[in-house]
């Protein structure tokens, strides 16, 4: 029965981002048939970001109206809204419409707008759920966040997806890659491989996935054999009760010292929340939120913006590996985090100075595009793929530990560190976008015929 609900617990987190993430890995095939173009990846940067109004306001709900919303139906229509948004995106991601000087994707911006109130608002109501159940499923739904990045990088491996071969050519060979495009005179020219199977058929296996999702926070909720891993059924109603009891306590002013440092039903009777052998104090509360925003600004935002710049210069094959690799380091490191749950602070501080060093690498190579270093040399790939590898699995272990800990804090703790990740995610995509897309602060370079010194 346990095994039952890991395996429930995982299919619900792999529905948390599994279609933006899909349709990240997708745009090698939708950009070309689309009037905007590459300019698609732009379009998507900001309509997440707006689509962070529904996390936005279920925070606010929890804060002033603690109480008032329950997870369970807000997850229910989210997800039934996944399933039919990219069922239909299956059949209409292509139809266009005339608005104002020309044509525009509506039906594919506006259902990519839907997922991606989706999926950012998955994170603060999926996490605040998982404190129905046992503390050890919560690594657990971990592993299925990650493996919603990884399931549909895969399956656009599979689907042959921005395969790209070298071909000679004598006529001038326009390319566009990111946001970036150029020209080129050689006798290579870029071809890319034809896919196995349509962007239609990718739609639908999302559309199923979602479907699965669907079904597994069904049988988390209902099935007979998982119910016995429930925490009380008072949980709900004790929880409304300490939100109400802290605000009280609140307006009363009462000091630092006498109040809780955040909600739970072990605040009615003690006042500091021990987390194994320490204290924490609300500095170091402080401490763990900002790394958790500073976390997620890097690994959900910053350095995916500059990763085709990172790698591409070292060949396709090094861009395939570093994205899928890095991809599968995310829930090889929430396993880890379930076999070694260490939270220590310290710890938690310098895996995210070595996790940021690295990334400081990769940035730094981007910036380089198209000629970082060692790109004549079979050392410089396995180096950025190395580097990518260990930037996702350093930090994303740092996301689980503070996870864990916030979810010993209780169900308040759990929406306020859903709606951290969403504002760190929200601030890195924000810094990034006019310099990838604005200023063009980095260069692609043409695939096959770009020259670098040696």
């Amino acid at each position: 029965m346990s095994l039952l609900t890991h395996a429930l617990a995982c299919l619900f987190g792999i529905g948390s981002w599994i279609t933006i993430n899909g349709m990240w890995v997708e745009l090698p095939l939708i950009v070309p048939e689309i009037p905007e173009g590459w300019y698609l990846p732009s379009y998507l940067t900001i309509i997440i970001q707006i689509a962070n109004i529904g996390p936005l306001f279920i925070t606010l709900m929890h804060r002033f109206r603690p109480g008032v919303l329950d997870e369970r139906p807000l997850i229910y229509t989210i997800v039934a809204v996944g399933v039919v948004a990219t069922f239909l995106l299956a059949f209409f991601w292509k139809h266009t419409l005339t608005l104002g000087d020309g044509e525009h994707s509506a039906a594919l911006l506006s259902l990519s707008f839907l997922l991606s109130i989706v999926d950012c608002t998955s994170s603060v109501t999926f996490l605040p759920f998982m404190m129905r159940l046992q503390p050890k499923y919560l690594t657990t739904y971990f592993i299925g966040e990650g493996l919603s990045g990884l399931v549909p990088a895969i399956v656009a491996l599979v689907q042959g997806v921005g395969v790209v071969h070298c071909k000679n050519a004598s006529a001038i060979a326009n390319f566009s890659m990111g946001n970036s495009s150029w020209g080129s005179v050689g006798e290579l020219q870029a071809q890319y491989q034809k896919a196995n199977f349509s962007a239609q058929v990718f739609f639908l296996f999302l559309s199923a996935m979602m479907i699965a999702c669907l079904g597994g926070f069904l049988l988390l909720n209902h099935h007979p054999a998982v119910a016995w891993e429930h925490k009380s059924k008072d949980y709900v109603v004790e929880s409304q009760r300490v939100e109400k009891i802290d605000m009280s306590q609140s307006l009363k002013r009462e000091s630092v010292e006498q109040r809780p440092m955040l909600n739970s039903p072990e605040t009615l009777v003690i006042h500091h929340r021990t987390f194994g052998k320490e204290t924490y104090s609300r500095t170091e509360l402080v401490f763990i939120f900002v790394v958790l925003a500073w976390v997620n600004a890097l690994t959900n935002a910053v350095l995916p913006s500059v990763q085709s710049y990172s790698c591409l210069p070292y060949g396709n094959q090094a861009y395939h590996l570093a994205a899928t690799l890095s991809a599968v380091a995310n829930p090889v490191a929430c396993f880890i985090a379930m076999l070694v749950p260490i939270r220590s602070l310290m710890l938690m501080g310098v895996l995210t100075v070595t996790g940021t060093g690295f990334g400081a690498y990769i940035m730094a190579m981007a910036a380089l595009s198209p000629c970082p270093l060692l790109i004549h040399h079979d050392l410089g790939a396995a180096l950025i793929v190395l580097t990518w590898v260990i930037f996702v699995l350093t930090l994303s272990y740092v996301k689980v530990i503070i996870g864990v800990i916030l979810r010993d804090e209780g169900h308040s703790a759990l929406v306020w560190c859903g709606a951290v990740v969403q504002l760190g995610s929200m601030l890195g995509a924000l810094s990034m976008f006019p310099l990838v897309s604005v200023y063009t602060l980095f260069q692609s370079g043409d695939p096959c015929n770009t020259k670098c010194p040696k």
